[in-house]
C-alpha cells in the first residue's frame, strides 16, 4: 500500500481524513497526542510542529501523500493583535510548515502529492482577521511557488475552507445562537464538517487529481464567491 504522511491528524480536519485513509493506505500521523488514534491502524510519531525537529528516519522510505493539518485562528481587531501573535501565527502556519516540507521532501516519491491548508479570509477580505489570513496567504504563496519548482514530480494543492466545526473553532461555535450567526453568514446556511474538508484533501492526496496541481481550492459554503444577502 501507499504511503500518507498526516502532520497532524489526532483531531479536527486531519482525524477526519485519517478516518478516511485508514482502509486504503499507510498512515503516519506525526502530533502532539495519539488520542483517538487507537481505533485506527495508524503509526503514530510523537511530534510537536512548534517546537520539535521531525525526525525523518520515523518516516517511510517513500512518501506518496503529505498533508501538514496544524492551524490557528486568531479573530480579532488590529488594533489588539500583538506582534507576537503575528509571529506565532506565522510560526506554526507557516515556518513549521517549511520546516517539514524540507524534511520530508527527499522522500517524497514521482507522481506524489501535497496538501496544505489556507482559509477563505486569504481570497476575501474579512475584519479581524489580519494575523492568519497574513500566514495563510504565506502559504498559499509558497504552495504555487513550490508546485512549479517540483512539477511533474511531486503536485501541490491548498485547501482553503471557511469556518468549520472542529476543536480549534470551539470558541466561536460555543453555543446555539453563535452557531446559527455563523450558518447565515455562508450561502448554503450552514458551518463546514470537518469531513466536507477532509474528503477535499483526501481527493487531492489521491490517483483521483493527477491533473490538478498549484490550485487554491475553496470548500466555504460558497462564501468566496456568492453574496445573496
Amino acid at each position: 500500500m501507499k504511503n500518507i504522511v498526516l502532520i497532524g491528524g489526532s483531531h479536527g480536519i486531519g482525524f477526519s481524513m485519517a478516518k478516511i485513509l485508514n482502509q486504503d493506505y499507510n498512515i503516519f500521523i506525526a502530533s502532539r497526542t495519539s488520542e483517538g488514534l487507537g481505533d485506527l491502524n495508524v503509526t503514530h510519531i510523537p511530534f510537536d510542529a512548534i517546537s520539535d525537529d521531525l525526525d525523518s528516519t520515523s518516516l517511510p522510505e517513500e512518501i506518496h501523500g503529505f498533508a501538514y493539518c496544524p492551524g490557528s485562528i486568531n479573530l480579532k481587531p488590529f488594533k489588539m493583535m500583538s506582534l507576537e501573535t503575528f509571529e506565532e501565527d506565522m510560526q506554526l502556519n507557516f515556518f513549521a510548515l517549511v520546516r517539514i516540507v524540507k524534511a520530508v521532501m527527499p522522500k517524497m516519491v514521482e507522481g506524489s502529492s501535497m496538501v496544505f491548508f489556507s482559509t477563505v479570509a486569504v481570497g476575501t477580505g474579512m475584519p479581524f482577521h489580519t494575523s492568519v489570513a497574513a500566514a495563510k496567504g504565506a502559504v498559499e504563496g509558497f504552495a504555487k511557488s513550490l508546485a512549479a519548482e517540483y512539477s511533474p514530480k511531486i503536485r501541490i494543492n491548498v485547501v482553503a475552507p471557511s469556518l468549520v466545526d472542529t476543536p480549534l473553532a470551539k470558541r466561536l461555535l460555543s453555543n446555539d445562537r453563535k452557531r446559527e450567526m455563523m450558518s447565515q453568514r455562508h450561502p448554503l446556511k450552514r458551518v463546514g464538517e470537518a469531513e466536507d474538508i477532509a474528503n477535499i484533501a483526501v481527493f487531492l492526496l489521491s490517483d483521483k487529481s493527477t491533473w490538478m496541481t498549484g490550485q487554491i481550492v475553496g470548500i466555504d459554503g460558497g462564501m468566496s464567491t456568492l453574496n445573496i444577502n
